[in-house]
């Protein structure tokens, strides 16, 4: 399984990443991976007044594809019509989630941001679910959403901000299982090659508009540059070595501290406040995934790359 932009999604991978980073205790490795994730959106926000969160949007994912391309030198010889419309598919998704969820870190704090996309991916984990009590995760999550949307106007929390958000979330949700379905055809990272670069056409018009000429500027390019390391390539890295030693469930619980991360992220570079409307909506949407991950439906607890 692999998580790839400031979002979360998996696909099976059985390619082996030997490293000294398997010393490392494969808890830390996931958090490092989730903390490089989140400070790189908080680095994206600086770049979004010469770029627009459309230019910064595109560099990262144009970036990211170079290097996965040189990397992976992955060929679309041989595969079927399904199998290249479902991976373009998954391409389109994965730039258009970064892109909506940049136009929604420009317009609301990044823990506020993460929080509200973070719906996404838990309503696909608690989706067909027939216990009762994954009613109440629901509940609480949304809860917290709306929360964001009512009474977090004081904050910079605006309406705009939280659809653009919710945008992501669902876009994320669709995301995952193009992920599952294009991981049973390519590898973990032909397919975010691939992905990656058909993603940039996408977003190559909202660049273009949105950063204009500030996009060969030597600051904005190596900001960029940067971002894709931190918010692609090193979690990337990180967490493929990471899970091949960690449960379903060790996953799922520290997925959840995702907002939690974030909003710490906001404090520490971009200097945001957190009221006491906020921190409540952010606790409500870490705890339902939380208890989502604990009542899920019963699997074996094994390795994810089992």
């Amino acid at each position: 399984m692999i998580r790839t932009t400031g979002s979360i999604a998996t696909v099976s991978s059985r390619e082996p990443t030997p490293s000294r980073a398997d010393a490392v205790p494969p808890e830390i490795l996931l958090l490092a991976a989730v903390s490089s994730v989140q400070f790189g959106s908080a680095f994206a926000d600086k770049i979004f007044d010469r770029a627009g969160p459309g230019g910064t949007a595109f560099l990262r994912v144009l970036f990211t594809a170079v290097v996965l391309l040189a990397i992976a030198r992955p060929s679309l010889r041989g595969r079927t019509r399904r199998e290249i419309g479902t991976v373009v598919a998954y391409g389109l998704t994965l730039a258009a989630m970064n892109w909506a969820f940049y136009e929604a870190l420009h317009r609301l704090p990044l823990g506020v941001a993460v929080t509200i996309e973070f719906t996404g991916p838990l309503a696909v984990a608690i989706a067909g679910s027939r216990k009762v009590v994954d009613v109440i995760w629901v509940a609480l999550a949304g809860g917290g959403v709306v929360l964001l949307a009512l009474r977090g106007g004081e904050s910079g929390v605006h309406l705009v901000g939280v659809l653009l958000a919710l945008v992501a979330a669902s876009l994320w949700a669709l995301y995952i299982v193009l992920t599952k379905r294009v991981g049973a055809s390519f590898g973990a990272i032909e397919a975010l090659a691939i992905g990656m670069a058909v993603g940039s056409f996408l977003v190559l018009p909202a660049g273009v508009v949105e950063g204009g000429s500030s996009l060969l500027l030597p600051g904005v390019l190596a900001g960029c540059l940067g971002v894709a390391v931190m918010s692609s390539l090193v979690p990337y890295t990180l967490e493929l070595i990471a899970l091949r030693r960690l449960t379903t469930a060790v996953f799922g619980l520290l997925m959840s501290l995702e907002p939690a991360v974030a909003a710490l992220a906001g404090v520490i570079v971009l200097g945001q406040s957190l009221t006491a409307v906020l921190t409540v909506a952010i606790v409500m949407v870490v705890v339902a995934s939380v208890g989502a991950t604990v009542t899920g439906r019963a699997r074996p607890d094994r390795p994810l790359d089992a």
